[in-house]
């Protein structure tokens, strides 16, 4: 099938384009910019040049695709509210685009909607997202396409997407502050739980998604479970030779700005139900792995 992928030069979307092509598919790929149409371009795949504000580009590539996977997003955390405006106009607009056609919309997403807080019950495909979150209304409003006419889902990716790709994720921002400040910092205890999974099987499942997932179904994309952060901070010292250190919410948030809010959270989550739904198989290297062979610290 001809694919639409939104985001398709990143550090996800880049591996997704990659999977698609050597599944037999056909890639189309939303590039803001001509170094991206360049990075989608030398994959295999057609460049669409166009930004998410641009929703004539969006309507009209949809359109022309038999399905979307959408990925881009301003990851802007100085104004995240806006650029949750910005991802749910995009929404809405490819949604009403595929209204009626049966084809798939596969939508992304964020575990971390499901934490309640320093201490959160294990996540599950079936949990009730916060609804004050930014990013809940796009969530929702792709579910709703499946009574339109849309094979829509969503995928709940973990807040650690890892691999050789992740440059600008929440890991490469602490081991950036780990470097500048000579201390891997996390919060309290470090008992807080963050799922994560590696970007190559993130890649996988939004292949099987947009292949079989049944409309108004949430996937989650977290290989574990919850990795606690203190193993997190301990490991990126120790290949920094760093010392980890606790420090309070408010220091978090004051050294780390959003992502030091991020990393007070515990997230627990399941993807069992994913798993059986679309056979899906984590098969690459754990984040504690990925930090200890060279991934990320060589």
């Amino acid at each position: 099938m001809h694919v639409f992928v939104t985001g398709a030069s990143g550090h996800i979307g880049s591996l997704v384009v990659r999977e698609l092509l050597d599944n037999g598919h056909q890639v189309s790929g939303l590039a803001r910019s001509a170094a991206s149409a360049e990075v989608v371009e030398a994959a295999g795949a057609q460049a669409v040049r166009g930004s998410l504000d641009e929703l004539d580009v969006l309507t009209t590539s949809a359109t022309n695709a038999d399905a979307v996977i959408h990925l881009a997003f301003k990851h802007d955390f100085t104004d995240y509210t806006g650029a949750a405006a910005s991802d749910l106009r995009a929404v809405e607009a490819m949604g009403a685009a595929l209204a009626g056609s049966g084809k798939a919309l596969i939508n992304t997403s964020g575990t971390a909607l499901l934490a309640t807080g320093a201490s959160s019950p294990l996540g599950t495909e079936t949990s009730t997202i916060d609804p004050s979150g930014a990013r809940a209304p796009s969530e929702n409003a792709t579910l709703a396409l499946a009574g339109n006419g849309v094979r829509s889902a969503v995928i709940r990716l973990a807040p650690t997407v890892h691999g050789p790709t992740d440059h600008q994720g929440f890991i490469p921002t602490l081991i950036d502050h780990a470097r500048t400040t000579g201390q891997a910092i996390y919060v309290g205890d470090g008992a807080n739980r963050w799922p994560a999974v590696h970007n190559l099987d993130a890649a996988r499942l939004y292949r099987l998604a947009v292949e079989a997932a049944p409309a108004g179904v949430v996937l989650h994309g977290a290989a574990e479970q919850g990795v606690p952060f203190h193993d997190i901070a301990q490991m990126i010292g120790t290949r920094l030779g760093v010392p980890a250190v606790s420090v309070s919410p408010e220091e978090a948030r004051e050294q780390l700005g959003f992502i030091g809010w991020v990393a007070t959270l515990d997230n627990p989550t399941s993807s069992a139900i994913t798993r059986q739904q679309l056979g899906w198989r984590p098969e690459h290297p754990t984040l504690l792995e990925d930090l200890a062979n060279g991934a990320y610290l060589s």
